[in-house]
């Protein structure tokens, strides 16, 4: 079976950008996983760091519950998530458990540093996961097959110095939209807390207006999520696109962006 996973910071990241792709490719018989490096011990503005865990851990896998999603347990908490070899070990060794051919995470830009952190985090450790003298905590065999690793949409659809991110490609996500939708809610706790910290007022509506944003950025779709492939040297034998191949009329390829990779 193959098998993809999302590896992003903190709980509820995944349902904002990735979790329609995820179904989607769910709905094509793929085994999918599901990892928040960081607890979200800081998302709250009225429970303890202690309370606020366990709160978002309950949210986390019911969540991921919602979508079928093979859960893996965070690795460290808020504004703690650093690339540094410790770390790296253990999101080496999700991986290696999940034997993802595909791995969802963040953007290398993005508006804070855990998202950028997670994404480099889950960089290395996809291009090691061949490497037998790379040992991993805990121990997990290494694997032999073909990875490929796409980064999501940044919050805002920009990088942090304001200039624009385009999106390499677009899933159709309207048909899972409602499971979705269904998944991100189960973070119940965020509503106040994304409210207080970033004025996002409903978090429900903020996410499908990003989904209607990059939908209408695809001129296909109406609700879509975005995505741009890493470059395959180290992690495939040649260039493949397995998302595109995996969902054909549900994935649209940007060629204008890829008309300028190529013209870089």
């Amino acid at each position: 079976m193959k098998s993809a996973l999302a590896l992003f910071a903190h709980p509820d990241d995944i349902e904002f950008v990735a979790a329609g792709t995820l179904l989607q490719l769910k709905q094509r018989g793929w085994e999918i996983h599901y990892l928040n490096v960081s607890t979200g011990n800081c998302g709250s503005a009225e429970f303890s760091p202690a309370k606020t865990r366990r709160v978002r851990l309950a949210e986390a896998k019911a969540a991921a519950k919602i979508l079928g999603a093979h859960f893996h347990p965070p690795l460290c908490d808020d504004l703690e998530i650093r690339y540094e070899m410790k770390l790296l070990r253990r999101v080496a060794a999700v991986i290696r458990e999940s034997q993802a051919s595909l791995i969802l995470t963040h953007s290398p830009q993005d508006y804070m540093e855990d998202h950028m952190s997670t994404c480099r985090l889950a960089v290395t450790a996809a291009f090691t996961h061949g490497m037998p003298n790379f040992h991993t905590t805990p121990p997990r065999p290494t694997y032999a097959h073909d990875v490929t690793v796409y980064h999501a949409m940044p919050h805002g659809l920009c990088d942090p110095l304001r200039r624009k991110i385009i999106p390499g490609a677009f899933v159709n996500t309207t048909a899972v939209h409602a499971t979705k939708l269904a998944a991100l809610a189960a973070h119940q706790s965020q509503q106040g807390w994304l409210d207080v910290s970033q004025g996002m007022n409903s978090y429900l509506r903020s996410m499908e207006e990003m989904s209607r944003a990059v939908g209408k950025l695809s001129k296909k779709f109406k609700l879509a999520e975005g995505w741009r492939r890493h470059l395959h040297l180290g992690f495939s034998a040649k260039d493949i696109d397995p998302l595109t191949e995996a969902l054909g009329k549900d994935c649209r390829v940007n060629q204008a962006y890829e008309r300028t990779l190529r013209a870089d």
